[in-house]
C-alpha cells in the first residue's frame, strides 16, 4: 500500500482527526523522478527555490510513517497556482466556495488578489487561485510553526485557524491542516514541464493574462495623466496599446475607452470618438453624462454613437 493510500485509510478508519476537507480545484502537475535528482534539486528546477522541497514533501505525503526517499521513476505531484477569469455576478464568497471549498475562505482568496472580500469582483479580471496543500501532522506541532514553515510567517497562524475552522493552535499526530499557498512561482523549466503535462491547460495561459492586467492597471494613471495634460496623441498610443496587449477586465476596459473618447474628441476625430463612447457605454451604461461636468463635445460624440 502506498503512503498516500495508507494515510487515507487511517482517516477513513477514524484513527486520525481530519480538520479540513480537500479542496476541489487544486492545481498541480506531475514530475517523474530522474537519475540523480533529489527533492531539493527538483524544487530548484521547478520553483527556483531549494527550500520548497518541504512543499513537495507535504503535497506527496512523503513524511507519513517517518518519511520516504524518492526513487527513479517515481511520480511526484508538483503544486502550482490556478488562474480563473471572473464571470458576471460572481463574488469572492461564491468563488471561494467553488475554488477553495468554502465561502468562508473568501478573505484568503481576496487578499491573495490584492483586495478585500467586501469589495466587488472585477468582471473579466483574471485571479490567482491558491493551492491547498494538505499538511499531515506526524508529531505534536502548532499552527504558528506550520504557518512559519509554509507561509514564512508564524503570525499567519490565525489565518490557518480560521481557514480550517479550528479552535486553538495545538496540533496532534494525525491532524490535517490545509495551507493555501500563493507564492509558487514556476521557473521557465517548471512552466515548460507544466505545459507538457497539460495540467494547467485550464488556468488561463499560466497567469499571463493576469500579469498583463496588472501591468495595465499600474500604467492606467499614466494614460489619465496624458489626457489631463493635453498629450492626446500619447494617450491614444498608450490606450490602444493597452487594448491590444491582453484581455482586460471590464473595469479596465471602461477606463481605457473613456480616456480614448476624451482624447479623440480633443483631436476632432468624431467617428473614432463615437466608437469609443459606444464601447464605454456598453460597459458602463449608467455612467452619467451630466452637462455640468462633461464637455458638450463628449456629449455630442456619445449622441452619435451606436446604441
Amino acid at each position: 500500500m502506498s503512503l498516500r493510500s495508507f494515510g487515507r485509510s487511517l482517516v477513513a478508519l477514524g484513527s486520525f482527526t481530519l480538520l479540513a476537507a480537500h479542496a476541489t480545484d487544486a492545481r498541480a502537475f506531475s514530475h517523474v523522478v530522474m537519475q540523480g535528482e533529489t527533492l531539493a534539486s527538483i524544487a530548484e528546477h521547478v520553483y527556483g527555490r531549494i527550500q520548497y522541497e518541504r512543499i513537495l514533501v507535504a503535497a506527496n505525503e512523503l513524511d507519513v510513517q517517518g518519511g520516504l526517499s524518492i526513487v527513479v521513476g517515481m511520480r511526484l505531484e508538483v503544486p502550482a497556482l490556478g488562474y480563473r477569469r471572473v464571470k458576471k455576478g460572481e463574488t469572492w464568497q461564491t468563488l471561494a466556495g467553488e475554488l477553495l471549498g468554502s465561502p468562508k475562505r473568501a478573505d484568503v482568496l481576496a487578499i491573495a488578489n490584492g483586495t478585500n472580500p467586501w469589495l466587488p469582483c472585477d468582471e473579466g479580471a483574471e485571479i490567482v487561485v491558491p493551492y491547498n496543500v494538505r499538511v499531515i501532522v506526524t508529531s505534536p506541532d502548532t499552527l504558528p510553526q506550520v504557518a512559519y514553515r509554509y507561509l514564512g510567517d508564524a503570525k499567519k497562524a490565525w489565518m490557518l485557524e480560521q481557514y480550517n475552522n479550528m479552535k486553538g493552535v495545538e496540533l496532534a499526530r494525525g491532524d490535517v491542516v490545509l495551507v493555501p499557498l500563493t507564492d509558487l512561482p514556476l521557473t521557465d523549466d517548471g512552466r515548460r514541464e507544466a505545459g507538457a503535462a497539460e495540467a494547467l491547460g485550464a488556468t488561463e495561459a499560466h497567469g499571463e493574462t493576469r500579469t498583463g492586467q496588472r501591468k495595465v492597471a499600474a500604467e492606467i494613471p499614466s494614460l489619465i495623466a496624458d489626457v489631463r495634460g493635453g498629450r492626446y496623441v500619447d494617450a491614444i498610443r498608450l490606450g490602444n496599446g493597452f487594448l491590444a496587449s491582453t484581455d482586460l477586465s471590464m473595469h479596465e476596459l471602461g477606463v481605457v475607452h473613456r480616456q480614448l473618447l476624451e482624447a479623440y474628441v480633443a483631436l476632432g476625430a468624431a467617428g473614432l470618438a463615437s466608437a469609443e463612447c459606444n464601447a464605454w457605454r456598453k460597459i458602463e451604461p449608467n455612467a452619467p453624462l451630466d452637462p455640468n461636468w462633461v464637455s458638450p463635445k463628449i456629449i455630442a460624440a456619445c449622441e452619435h454613437s451606436i446604441p
